[in-house]
C-alpha cells in the first residue's frame, strides 16, 4: 500500500519565524543570490546521487536527471530575476542549514542513501513553505514567481521522500523524526547570516 501524500506543515516541526520574513524584506539581493545558490545547490545534489547510487540503482536515474534539469532551470529563472534588477552575483558564505542536517548521516549504506534523501526531502519542503511564506509580502513580480515555484518544491520532496521510502533501509518514519527535531532546530534558532534557509537573524 502507498503511502499518503504529506503535507509540508505535516513533515517540518516549525513555520518560518517572523524575524527571518523580516530580514527576507530587508536583504532582497542577497535572498536572490543565495536563491540561485540554493538552486545550483540542488542540483548538484541530484546528479551527485546519480553518480553515487547510479550503478547499483539504475532505477533512479531517470528521477534524479529530471529533478537535477528542473533546478537548473529554476536557478536560471532566478538569475534572469537578478539581471532585471541589476542585481550583481557575489560571493555567499554557505548557510549552516544543509551542514548542519549533514552532520547527521548515518556512515553505511542502505542507511546513508535513506538519511541523503530524507535530508533532501527536508531541504525541498523548507524551500517549499518558505516560498508560500514570502508570497504575500514580496512585489508582485517576486511574488508570483515564488507562487509558481513552490508547487515545483512540494513535488521534490514527496519525491525524495518516495524514493527513500522505495530504495532506503525501511526505517524512513524514524529517521524523519530525527531530522525533523534537527531542521527544527537550526530554523528556529538564532542564526548570525541571513540565507534562504537561516535561522533567527540577529
Amino acid at each position: 500500500m502507498s503511502q499518503p501524500l504529506l503535507r509540508v506543515q505535516d513533515l517540518l516541526a516549525c513555520a518560518t519565524p517572523k524575524a527571518w520574513v523580516k530580514a527576507a524584506l530587508c536583504q532582497q539581493e542577497t535572498l536572490l543570490i543565495d536563491h540561485a545558490n540554493c538552486e545550483k545547490k540542488a542540483a548538484a545534489t541530484a546528479m551527485n546521487l546519480m553518480f553515487r547510487y547510479g550503478e547499483r540503482l539504475p532505477e533512479l536515474q531517470e528521477s534524479l536527471s529530471k529533478l537535477a534539469r528542473e533546478e537548473l532551470r529554476h536557478c536560471e529563472l532566478v538569475m534572469r530575476i537578478m539581471r532585471r534588477r541589476s542585481i550583481a552575483h557575489k560571493p555567499l558564505t554557505a548557510a549552516r542549514y544543509a551542514e548542519g542536517l549533514r552532520k547527521h548521516l548515518r556512515k553505511k549504506d542502505p542507511e546513508r542513501l535513506t538519511d541523503l534523501l530524507v535530508v533532501g526531502a527536508f531541504i525541498e519542503a523548507r524551500s517549499c513553505e518558505r516560498f508560500e511564506t514570502l508570497v504575500p509580502v514580496l512585489d508582485e513580480g517576486l511574488s508570483e514567481f515564488y507562487r509558481g515555484l513552490h508547487a515545483a518544491e512540494a513535488r521534490h520532496f514527496q519525491l525524495y521522500l518516495g524514493m527513500a521510502r522505495k530504495y532506503g533501509a525501511g526505517d524512513v518514519d524514524e529517521r524523519m523524526e530525527v531530522i525533523a527535531e534537527v531542521e527544527g532546530e537550526l530554523i528556529s534558532s538564532e542564526d548570525r547570516m541571513f540565507r534562504f534557509h537561516s535561522g533567527v537573524p540577529v
